[in-house]
């Protein structure tokens, strides 16, 4: 079926009874989940929703979200997840630009979606736990082209204005399909995350791939890190997914749970940011499971690439390309690279967005042929195992030399004070941009930053030495636990950060 909802509809007739999804105490087999989705495919259909139709979502990870979400793909309409704390401001853009007819909002922290919705003249309707009824009848998913669109995902706008990545049925079944391929997920394996399903992470590269495979999910709002490895435990879960931070939050949990009470768990699963290996290695002492990370973006349905149980880990490698996914490095002119060569991370394959909604001119900057140009920067080996070096826009070059933050990064949170770090570039006079460190202590503990640069200086070449250091109680991060680079304000760490001469002595 080229539905993407079909997945719900296959498992319900070869593995009714299974268990499909669980959220605290409440829980769905796979039959009772296709019956929570056709409830609510009856319920939009009454309320006007039509195939083709552009969709608001405005929901936190919930049950609620996963039966109407998959519900507006079984009716052939697109599903516009947005982050539930987005203001009336950015709801309108989502709305105006997308060309909505109607929104999903749920109950708490309704004001913004109520209000949006009321301004554009939009059908709203407001969930709560339990809301969806019974059906009355037994729709199925309607057919729907491979290439129609099932999901509109909005990039964070780091320039401009967000650009909606249209995301098709095909593309969400090709994303479930190499994951769970790559990851050897089978109907056995229970997944467990607190990421927004909103995003592309919790969206495609969880709940399909678990969908894909008939396996069950567990979901998990707030995050609580204490709380998840205790579910982990609990659940008996096989694998656990999230980003960095979460991992970083986890390690540094106060819990009673050991690596005794986890002997079910075989997939730790981080996307979404580069991982940092002493954090993957230290989660791994304390709990046994070792963290594996990939690689993709909204554009690429969250899927390119991943470290898989069969190759050999290469140390800070994202792995190798998925099934059907090609990976290439590619110069300034877009003249493709050999391998160990650095250049632009470019993506071809089956989870490669149709295009920008409405912006035929950004998709065209992107788009080469069958590859899609990511802005990353990396490089591959004769193995096809890829490193990502750092994100184009965030190159610092210092004095006419070229700075991979993320390089110096892994470094600093090798250090035993350090609880998260952020390296920027900072305008300069007289070196165009000048490096600056913007680090959080691990609790309990302080930084000098004199000694921070001493220690740095045994550590990384001079040039990539930060000369600005700026200690705050937190990073900004964005829904996904993602630090947000961009919201750092360069101008206030370049006036207030210390800039310490090099001290005699490095600490431990």
């Amino acid at each position: 079926m080229s539905n993407a909802a079909g997945l719900v509809w296959t498992w319900a007739d070869t593995t009714p009874d299974v268990l499909a999804l669980r959220e605290r105490e409440r829980t769905w087999t796979f039959a009772q989940l296709r019956e929570g989705v056709r409830g609510a495919m009856e319920e939009l259909t009454e309320r006007g929703v039509r195939p083709g139709d552009r969709v608001l979502v405005v929901v936190p990870t919930s049950a609620e979200f996963v039966l109407t979400y998959h519900a507006l793909l079984a009716l052939g309409a697109t599903a516009v997840t947005v982050n539930p704390l987005c203001t009336p401001r950015e709801l309108t853009h989502f709305v105006q630009d997308a060309g909505c007819t109607f929104a999903i909002g749920w109950h708490e922290g309704a004001g913004p979606v109520t209000e949006t919705a009321a301004v554009e003249q939009l059908p709203l309707w407001l969930l709560e736990p339990g809301c969806v009824r019974a059906p009355e009848g037994a729709p199925d998913p309607r057919e729907v082209g491979a290439q129609d669109a099932a999901v509109l995902l909005y990039t964070s706008g780091t320039t401009g204005a967000p650009k909606g990545a249209v995301l098709t049925h095909a593309n969400l079944l090709a994303c479930g399909a190499g994951f769970a391929e790559a990851l050897q997920v089978t109907g056995e394996d229970r997944m467990a995350t607190a990421l927004p399903l909103f995003h592309v992470f919790g969206q495609a590269a969880v709940m399909f791939t678990v969908f894909t495979a008939g396996g069950s999910m567990s979901l998990q709002r707030p995050f609580d890190p204490a709380g998840l490895l205790r579910m982990a435990a609990d659940q008996q879960l096989t694998s656990l997914a999230g980003v960095p931070t979460m991992w970083n939050a986890m390690l540094h949990a106060e819990t009673d749970v050991t690596a005794a009470d986890l002997t079910n768990l075989r997939l730790a699963c981080s996307g979404g940011a580069a991982l940092p290996l002493e954090v993957a290695k230290a989660f791994r002492d304390r709990f046994g499971a070792m963290v594996l990370d990939g690689y993709g973006l909204s554009e690429t349905t969250g899927a390119a690439s991943f470290n898989r149980e069969i190759h050999p880990r290469k140390e800070m490698s994202v792995g190798r390309a998925l099934d059907g996914c090609k990976l290439g490095i590619f110069d300034d002119d877009r003249n493709q690279l050999p391998p160990g060569e650095v250049g632009e991370v470019a993506i071809a394959g089956p989870v490669v967005m149709r295009e920008y909604w409405g912006r035929p001119e950004a998709t065209d900057a992107v788009r080469d042929g069958e590859w899609f140009f990511t802005g990353d920067i990396g490089r591959m080996d004769e193995d096809g195992d890829l490193w990502i070096v750092d994100r184009k826009k965030d190159l610092v070059i210092r004095g006419g030399y070229n700075v991979y933050p993320r390089e110096v990064e892994e470094v600093l949170y090798g250090h035993p004070d350090v609880l998260e770090a952020a390296v920027i570039g900072v305008a300069d006079e007289r070196l165009g941009e000048e490096i600056a460190a913007v680090i959080t202590p691990q609790p309990g503990a302080s930084i000098d930053a004199g000694a921070m640069r001493a220690w740095l200086e045994e550590r990384v070449a001079a040039y990539k030495v930060p000369r600005i250091y700026r200690i705050v109680e937190e990073l900004p991060k964005g829904a996904t636990g993602k630090i947000l680079k961009r919201q750092i304000d360069r101008d206030d760490v370049a006036t207030t950060g210390e800039r310490p001469t090099r001290a005699e002595a490095p600490t431990t």
